[in-house]
């Protein structure tokens, strides 16, 4: 849906701005918006009303006369709530009234809401008004010339504008609001919309950000899982010749350490063939020794 952009006086400027179809153009549901309204008015009741019942009231808790024998009805104390100045029965108490509503209901009543203006015809763009002081009678005029003079109308800027608020603020059938302040019971309740263009240049903008982010989010996985490939392709050589060194690494302290042992075989092999020599050559030189002292 495409409205003209209109200056203060009321003329068409040449600029025209979509309205999103999703938002603008939906088949609206009115329960939703009944309970968007409904929590509301339920939010903004304070709900501190409060009632003395017969154990708050002063008064004696004696009983007034014996049960029987007076002739009289049967009473209790003085507190009784069917006495003057006794207690109040079933009187309201301090409560909240307000209840929870998900936020996919608000956000679907206020587009909703918002649906039922477009197709109504109820919504006006102006551009940005350049108001140096503030003036009631100029922003008057301007809705005068917008056509929606004497109307209930709610104005919507993108952010808070002092000068603006202070303009308007003292026109009855006029509200202002921040467009991150705009709800379903201010929509409902006024009878025409006027947004300011950049006011609705943020709707504009919310859809060309969803756009690239569809078209992008399905070709994102498919280049990690190709880079996480590629990766892991060169790398399988190398962790083999990894595997093998470590391999030969643990294989080297155990061929060592079964070359070890021959070496004390060895040596006791050598001994044993030398003890037989040498007692073999201590006798003989004994008996040279004694021959010669003979």
């Amino acid at each position: 849906m495409q409205l003209d952009v209109l200056n203060t006086a009321g003329e068409k400027t040449g600029r025209t701005v979509e309205l999103p179809e999703d938002i603008f153009g939906i088949a609206p549901n009115d329960h939703v918006i009944y309970l968007a309204v409904k929590q509301y008015l339920a939010a903004s009741h304070q709900g501190t009303h409060n009632v003395k019942d017969r154990s708050d009231v002063q008064g004696s808790s004696r009983k007034l006369h014996r049960q029987k024998g007076t002739g009289g009805s049967r009473k209790g104390n003085i507190r009784n709530p069917l006495f003057r100045g006794g207690g109040t029965i079933f009187g309201p108490k301090p409560h909240r009234y307000d209840f929870k509503m998900n936020r996919k209901e608000k956000d679907l009543a206020k587009i909703s809401a918002l649906s039922y203006k477009a197709s109504g015809g109820a919504i006006r763009i102006v551009e940005e008004l350049s108001f140096e002081a503030p003036k009631t009678s100029q922003f008057a005029g301007v809705l005068k010339s917008l056509d929606v003079a004497g109307k209930k109308v709610l104005f919507v800027t993108p952010d808070y504008d002092d000068v603006v608020y202070r303009s308007l603020r003292n026109l009855p059938a006029v509200k202002g609001v921040s467009l991150s302040d705009l709800n379903t019971y201010d929509i409902v309740n006024s009878q025409f919309l006027v947004f300011t263009e950049e006011a609705v240049k943020v709707f504009e903008g919310d859809e060309a950000a969803k756009a690239p982010v569809a078209a992008e989010a399905p070709a994102a996985p498919k280049a990690k899982a190709t880079k996480a490939k590629a990766a892991e392709a060169p790398a399988a050589p190398e962790a083999k010749a990894t595997k093998a060194k470590a391999a030969e690494a643990a294989a080297a302290p155990e061929a060592e350490e079964e070359k070890a042992p021959k070496a004390p075989k060895a040596a006791k092999a050598a001994k044993a063939e030398k003890e037989p020599e040498a007692e073999k050559e201590g006798p003989a030189e004994a008996g040279g020794a004694e021959a010669e002292n003979a």
